[in-house]
């Protein structure tokens, strides 16, 4: 009886961390996917508009990064629509 129990909590909790290693793996694969626009637009626009210099991809990952701290939806309201 006690076997079966800690046969089933290891279980839970294996299932619980493959969850969570595949939704970080998800977030990482996004953020990477979302750097590169960032990095193409601002090497297409910015250096002709402003003279600004070009950028690297890990920089544009940064600025991803930046404006998701920055603009984050903090709103804790719930409205029902």
């Amino acid at each position: 009886m006690y076997y079966l129990c800690v046969k089933s909590k290891t279980k839970t909790i294996m299932e619980t961390l493959i969850k969570f290693l595949g939704i970080v793996a998800l977030a990482i694969i996004v953020d990477l996917l979302l750097a590169f626009p960032t990095m193409w637009l601002w090497n297409w626009l910015m250096p002709i508009i402003f003279g600004l210099v070009k950028i690297t991809f890990l920089q544009a990952l940064g600025i991803n990064v930046l404006c998701s701290i920055l603009f984050k939806n903090s709103s804790t309201s719930n409205n029902n629509k």
